[in-house]
């Protein structure tokens, strides 16, 4: 899916909630709202001041789908199963035979004797070595050498009083070596233990990449569900709003014709102004929860700063059966860190695996085989090795024992420390999300049962300014007692907006808790 993108002009200003919203619990006093109006025009310009937003509806899908693609946090976890994947092939590379060649040409002179005129006569020879191999190491840990060598020699020697040029001698050899472990490094050795802590580790990153992805959904759900309360809840204030400056009207019309004192018509006025400040800091509120959203979805936040996004679900208080057994069952087999904890107590194992056999002494079955070929000429020499004229073979065991050993021994006895360590580590950590989600469950359930009392609460406040109303038409109730009754209802409304927003949100932290959301919502997660 293409990123989605607008022109962005200008910054958007924001307002200080604290102020707001405790003003918008009482009613201003004259002087109250004098020292307010400033920062309510402020606050206004700064909201009205990006003319050139466009609205995009999205759901929470839409979003959802967006933010694995483009959030930074899924981006920057996807890296490390490609850098675990690399590391681990580059540990095979250990059994890469290393290949070996080389050249050189010795000369050496030393006395030889006397020339018959008692001068002294050198003896000299000149050597050219010529040699190639190959040698590794298998994954059995059998170590092995290949080898050739080729030698020329010639050089003068004294014999007789007269030094005489011998012709060239050629010598050749191919062999191989091989060295099996009997008892350390025979199971396992460092590359082994390498490896399979590699493939552990990948494992590790694969989960890793899990999970960022289950938080990431999680925090676009729990941001897009604030959005949606966030944006009723600037419709309840602005209704709250227009109910003052009706009842505003209504009494200026009762205080011409001399039916209402004149400190009635303030206390509306008070109640006005509480009501706008109230609708400015709902807004200024949106206006965050829409860049919090907006930053979960992309990796360019400049293309979305003239977006608004328009959610086309609304808070539903969708039936859920509440079962903590099997939330835990879950918890216990899909959450991705105790997974990851898991694996970590297996990398454990593994080096307790490889420590262990280090305690053992060395002890190597080698054996070597070879054919040597000498000649004046280069072919004979290489014939002797093809017919097998002078072979060379040797096998035997070696046996290296560390006295004391105090080291490997201790080594391993730190390693068996570390894992019942990491038991404890573990059981903490199972422990810790059996109470999360115990938590969580009732936080759920309680907040669906906080959305039927306060739509109960809702409805009786409508019912309730509905008759203050109509008493007050009578002349049988204050305009203050109206005030006091619109208050509640923006209150019953607001309540009700929130517990839905609330319960929503439960149930996105419930599955988070128990590691299903990839499953709630029909994802899945592939690693290449």
């Amino acid at each position: 899916m293409k990123d989605l993108g607008a022109p962005s002009p200008g910054a958007k200003e924001t307002v200080d909630l604290s102020i707001f919203m405790k003003l918008a619990v009482r009613p201003l006093r004259l002087k109250s709202w004098i020292l307010l109006a400033p920062m309510a025009l402020w606050a206004v310009a700064g909201l009205a001041q990006n003319t050139n937003v466009t609205t995009r509806a999205l759901s929470l899908d839409d979003c959802i789908r967006i933010a694995l693609e483009h959030n930074l946090d899924v981006q920057i976890q996807r890296y490390n199963p490609k850098i675990a994947k690399l590391t681990l092939d580059s540990v095979y590379g250990s059994y890469d035979p290393k290949f070996n060649a080389g050249a050189q040409q010795h000369f050496s002179a030393s006395a030889g004797g006397f020339s018959n005129g008692l001068v002294p006569i050198p003896n000299t020879s000149y050597d050219e070595t010529f040699n190639a191999g190959l040698a590794g190491i298998l994954p059995s840990g059998l170590n092995y050498s290949i080898s050739s060598t080729l030698d020329r020699n010639s050089g003068d020697s004294v014999i007789g009083g007269s030094s005489l040029e011998r012709g060239f001698l050629y010598s050749s050899f191919t062999g191989i070596t091989l060295s099996q472990p009997l008892l350390r490094n025979l199971w396992t050795d460092s590359v082994r233990q390498q490896i399979s802590l590699n493939r552990k580790s990948l494992k590790i990153s694969e989960l890793g990449v899990r999970l960022q992805v289950i938080n990431v959904i999680g925090q676009v759900e729990q941001a897009y569900y604030d959005l949606v309360a966030f944006i009723e809840n600037v419709k309840v204030q602005q209704t709250a709003l227009e109910l003052a400056e009706r009842l505003l009207k209504e009494n200026k019309e009762r205080v011409t014709v001399g039916v209402m004192a004149q400190l009635d018509e303030k206390s509306a006025e008070s109640q006005v102004a509480t009501s706008r400040a109230a609708v400015l800091a709902a807004q200024s509120a949106l206006v965050a929860q829409q860049n919090l959203l907006k930053s979960l979805l992309t990796d360019a936040y400049s293309n979305w700063h003239d977006v608004d996004v328009a959610p086309t679900e609304k808070l539903l208080p969708q039936p859920h059966v509440f079962d903590v057994q099997q939330s835990w069952v879950k918890g216990m087999t899909m959450r991705p860190d105790l997974l990851q904890q898991k694996l970590d107590l297996e990398r454990q194992n593994i080096t307790l695996k490889y420590l262990h056999n280090q305690v053992f002494p060395e002890l190597d079955l080698v054996g070597s085989y070879g054919r040597s070929g000498l000649g004046v000429a280069l072919t004979p020499s290489l014939d002797d090795i093809r017919v097998e004229r002078y072979p060379s073979w040797a096998y035997g065991v070696q046996l290296s024992i560390p006295l004391g050993n105090r080291a490997a021994r201790n080594n391993y006895r730190a390693q068996k420390e570390t894992i019942a360590q990491e038991l404890l580590t573990l059981k903490k950590l199972e422990q810790s999300i059996l109470v999360q989600i115990d938590n969580d469950v009732k936080t759920a359930q309680s907040d669906f049962e906080q959305v039927a009392a306060t739509r109960e609460a809702r409805l009786y406040a409508e019912a309730a300014l509905d008759a203050e109303e109509k008493k007050l038409q009578n002349g049988k109730s204050t305009s203050y007692n109206v005030l006091l009754v619109q208050r509640d209802l923006t209150a019953a409304r607001s309540n009700e907006i929130q517990a839905l927003a609330n319960y929503n949100k439960a149930l996105s932290q419930l599955a988070v808790a128990e590691g299903t959301t990839l499953e709630l919502h029909q994802l899945t997660v592939e690693v290449k």
